[in-house]
C-alpha cells in the first residue's frame, strides 16, 4: 500500500506538470494586451512597449514557461499585474471562502444525496422512490443561476429568511484568522457571528449542492438496488436482523465505492465549478477571483488560480482512490 501511494504521488508530477503547461498556452491565447489593459486606452504605445518589456511579455513563450515553472518551484506565483500585491498572500481569502462553500454544500450533497438513494432502494417502486427520483432528475437539469435567483426572491425577499448575498454582515466584520469564517467566529469567541456566517452560507450551499446531491443520490440507489437482491442480504434478512442494520451495516458497505467514487469528483469539480453560485451570491470565492483576473489579462494571478483548483482535484481523487483500500478490504494494490 505504501508503495503504491508513493509511486501515485510521483505520478502526480508529470500530471501537474502537463496542466501548467496547457493553462500557460491557454491563457497566452486570450485575446488582448495586458499591458494596453493595465495603462488604459489612452496609454501611448511607447508607454506600452516599457510595460511589456518591464512585466517579461515580450519574451518567447518558452522562456517565460520556464521562467513561470522556476518561481513555482520556489513557491513564488507570481505578482498579480491588477492589485501589484503577491499572489501566494491575496489568494488565500479568495481560497478559503470556496473551500468553505464547497464544504458545506458537499456536507448537504452527501448527508441528503445518500440517504435518498438508499431509502429509494429500500422502498422501490414506492412514491417516495418516484418523487426522489423525480426531484433528482430535476436537479440534474435546473439551471444553478436560476435556482439561485429563486433562493433569494423566496427566502430573502418574500421570507426574509437569509441574506441575499456576501460572507457577513458588513456592520459587524469578522476578525479574520484563517478566513475559514466558520472557524474565526469560534476562535474569537463569537457564538452569535457563528450563527450569522452560517445564515449566510445556507443558500449559496444549497444551491450548489443541488446537482452534486441529485448525482449521488441516483447513484446510491442504482448501486444498492443491485445488492438488495443479493444472496448475503436475503441470509441477512433471514436471519432476523433490522432491515435499517441490514441496509446501513451490510449494503452499505458494499455500496460505497461508486458512491465514493462520484463524490470524489463532484468535490473536485465544486472547488472550480462554483463561479455562478459565487456570482449570484456575491460570494467572494477563488471562482471570482479568477473571473476578475482574466477580465483584467492578469495572466499570472489567471495561471496561479486555475492551477491550484487542478491540483486540487487531482489530490481529491488521489485521496479517494486510496481510501477505497481502506474502506473495502478485498481491493489490494500491487507493489
Amino acid at each position: 500500500m505504501l508503495t503504491y501511494t508513493v509511486r501515485r504521488i510521483f505520478l502526480l508530477i508529470p500530471v501537474l506538470l502537463g496542466m501548467t503547461l496547457i493553462v500557460f498556452a491557454i491563457i497566452r491565447a486570450i485575446p488582448g494586451d495586458p499591458a494596453q489593459t493595465i495603462l488604459g486606452q489612452r496609454a501611448t504605445k511607447e508607454a506600452i512597449e516599457a510595460l511589456t518589456i518591464q512585466l517579461g511579455l515580450d519574451q518567447p513563450w518558452h522562456i517565460q514557461y520556464v521562467e513561470y515553472l522556476k518561481n513555482l518551484l520556489t513557491g513564488d506565483l507570481g505578482t498579480s499585474l491588477r492589485t501589484k500585491a503577491p499572489i501566494s498572500e491575496e489568494i488565500w481569502p479568495f481560497l478559503a471562502a470556496t473551500f468553505e462553500l464547497s464544504f458545506i454544500a458537499m456536507l448537504i450533497a452527501v448527508f441528503v444525496g445518500v440517504n435518498a438513494g438508499i431509502i429509494s432502494a429500500w422502498f422501490s417502486r414506492s412514491w417516495f422512490d418516484y418523487v426522489a427520483m423525480l426531484l433528482a432528475l430535476i436537479g440534474v437539469s435546473m439551471p444553478i443561476f436560476w435556482l439561485g435567483l429563486m433562493e433569494q426572491w423566496l427566502f430573502s425577499i418574500e421570507l426574509g429568511w437569509f441574506p441575499t448575498t456576501g460572507r457577513e454582515d458588513v456592520r459587524d466584520p469578522v476578525n479574520a484568522i484563517t478566513n475559514l469564517y466558520l472557524i474565526d467566529t469560534l476562535l474569537n469567541g463569537r457564538f452569535d457571528q457563528f450563527g450569522v456566517v452560517l445564515k449566510h452560507l445556507v443558500l449559496p450551499s444549497i444551491a450548489l449542492a443541488t446537482i452534486p446531491l441529485a448525482i449521488i443520490a441516483r447513484m446510491t440507489r442504482a448501486t444498492m438496488l443491485e445488492l438488495m437482491n443479493s444472496d448475503y442480504i436475503r441470509t441477512a434478512r433471514a436471519k432476523g436482523l433490522k432491515m435499517f442494520w441490514v441496509v446501513y451495516k451490510h449494503s452499505l458497505k458494499n455500496a460505497i465505492i461508486p458512491v465514493l467514487t462520484v463524490i470524489g469528483l463532484q468535490t473536485g469539480l465544486l472547488l472550480g465549478g462554483a463561479l455562478l453560485t459565487e456570482t449570484i451570491f456575491a460570494w467572494p470565492g477563488i471562482g471570482r477571483y479568477i473571473y476578475d483576473a482574466i477580465t483584467y489579462r492578469d495572466y499570472p494571478a489567471i495561471q496561479s488560480g486555475i492551477l491550484i483548483i487542478a491540483t486540487m482535484f487531482v489530490f481529491v481523487n488521489l485521496i479517494i482512490d486510496l481510501l477505497y483500500a481502506f474502506i473495502d478490504p478485498r481491493i489490494k494494490y500491487q507493489k
